[in-house]
Formats: structure tokens, sequence, C-alpha cells
């Protein structure tokens, strides 16, 4: 009775991370549009600049926060699916015990803690500075970590044109050519920023409500 359980909790868990990973590749799709549109966006101001049409840019730049706040909706569903395919672990019994959330309400703790995304590394290993603060930040083509790029490249120069990955345990070998700002990392550093943002907001309202219960006390 107890392998059949198991059996059927780990088929469970198998076609709940497989159904998270169908609908985050459909999610990266449509991110992908977006910074298409992005593109196309930009292209089309750029030439209404050109032909003085100053009422048309501003009906434009209207659409691109529109279309920013759709790709920050995106992320964040990206990353809610991503954190439930990693974490589900079905438990002995679906039942509801009085006190305790309810099933789904869990989920936007997860996602309002997970502050990398798709980030792996949240400061640059050569300067210190978070990756929200970096001036001009690029990215590794061959592994993905994040750096200052003035200061990368000075890296990579003092090392001959090649260089290991200064972050430790990081096998890959950088030249200047292999780092870049690629088109979702300014998004993503973005919306790093503004979860940063959101978590703050939050632990002051907590600190405040934790003052006012004092103060009753």
């Amino acid at each position: 009775m107890a392998s059949t359980s198991a059996s059927r909790a780990g088929g469970v868990t198998g076609r709940i991370r497989h159904a998270a990973v169908t609908l985050q590749d459909d999610n990266q799709a449509i991110v992908a549009e977006i910074l298409k549109a992005f593109g196309m966006l930009k292209e089309v101001a750029v030439a209404l600049e050109k032909d003085n049409q100053t009422q048309k840019v501003k009906e434009l730049e209207k659409a691109a926060v529109e279309l920013l706040q759709t790709y920050e909706d995106c992320m964040h569903f990206s990353t809610a699916i991503k954190s439930v395919g990693d974490t589900y672990e079905p438990g002995p019994e679906n039942v509801h015990h009085c006190g305790q959330p309810m099933p789904g309400e869990e989920q936007d703790d997860v996602i309002m803690t997970s502050t990398q995304g798709n980030l792996l590394n949240v400061t640059c290993p050569l300067s210190g500075k978070p990756v929200t603060e970096l001036l001009a930040p690029v990215r590794s083509v061959e592994c993905k970590h994040i750096y200052e790029k003035e200061v990368i490249l000075h890296y990579i120069r003092s090392k001959g044109g090649n260089s290991k990955c200064p972050i430790g345990a990081c096998p890959k070998v950088l030249s200047a050519d292999k780092v870049s700002c690629d088109p979702m990392l300014l998004y993503e550093i973005e919306e790093m920023r503004s979860m940063n943002k959101r978590n703050a907001a939050t632990e002051v309202v907590e600190d405040f409500t934790a003052l006012g219960e004092e103060g009753d006390d």
C-alpha cells in the first residue's frame, strides 16, 4: 500500500514538473515576441522623430510602457511557474487543516521572495557591486555570469586576453568578444530592481505593524 502511494505521488510530481516546463517554455516564447515588439517600436519611434512627429512618438512611448508592464507580468509568471515545478512535493493527504493556507496561497510568497529570476549572480565578482547598481552590466556568453563592463574587460586584458571566469567554481574561459549586454539582461536587472523595492516596502510595513503591536502591549 505504501509503495503504491509513493508511486502515485511520484507520478503526480512528474506531471506537475512536466507541465511547469511546458508552460515556462510557452511563456518564454511570449517574452521573446515582446522583445521583438520593443525593437520594432524603437525603430518606428526613431523614424518618426526624424520626421519631427513628436505627438506620434509620445503615443509610442505610452505603448512601450504598457508593453513593458506585460513583459514584467510574463517574467513574474515565468518565475512562479519555475518555482512550482522546482518545489512541488505532494503531501501524504490532500486534506486542508484549519489554520493552514489553502493550496495556491503559498505561491505569492514564492514569487515575492525570488529576487534572482534568471540572473546567476546578484553581485559583480570583481567590483562587489550588486548587479542592480552596475553602470554598464554585461553577461558572459559562455557561463551567463554578470559583471561590470569596464572592470571585467580590464580583468581580461590583465590576463592576456583570455581568463577564467572570476567566480570561483566557474570553469569557463572569458574573452572580450564573449561578454556583452544581451537584450534580456537589462530587463532582468530591472525586474530584480522592482522586486527589491517591493520587498523593501513590505519590510517597512511589517516594521510599523510590529511597532504598533508593541505599543498596544
